[in-house]
């Protein structure tokens, strides 16, 4: 039994926001079309298939290391657009930012919601 089953009755809805990012940022390139920068677009991809495969992970089965690696890939989205060369991509730069940010406050609350139960309960 993991921690998280002590507290969690069902799904948590951070695995589900995760998830849903994750898709959102997979099909952001064709979405905003920004498809045709192979950088930004090849970013999207892939972190979006690291994010919505953790949620998916974490609907399944928990374990609290796929909160961990959900979060490192949400900050990462969250720099990409900056750190990979592409801020000058407008809507590919929002996608990131905000997708990013939102998958790294999910995954901060789900994390902070294990550590803390009986603040849950309460």
């Amino acid at each position: 039994m993991t921690l998280r089953t002590s507290w969690r009755v069902g799904k948590s809805v951070q695995d589900w926001i995760n998830l849903i990012c994750g898709v959102l940022l997979f099909i952001s390139p064709w979405a905003l079309a920004f498809s045709g920068h192979l950088t930004a677009a090849t970013t999207a991809w892939v972190g979006g298939v690291v994010i919505a495969i953790m949620g998916l992970a974490a609907l399944i089965q928990f374990a609290e290391w796929e909160d961990w690696v959900a979060l490192v890939a949400g900050v990462l989205m969250i720099i990409a657009p900056f750190v990979v060369g592409f801020a000058a991509v407008g809507y590919a730069a929002w996608a990131f930012v905000v997708l990013g940010l939102i998958v790294a406050v999910a995954s901060v609350s789900e994390i902070w919601m294990i550590h803390h139960p009986a603040v849950r309960a309460s």
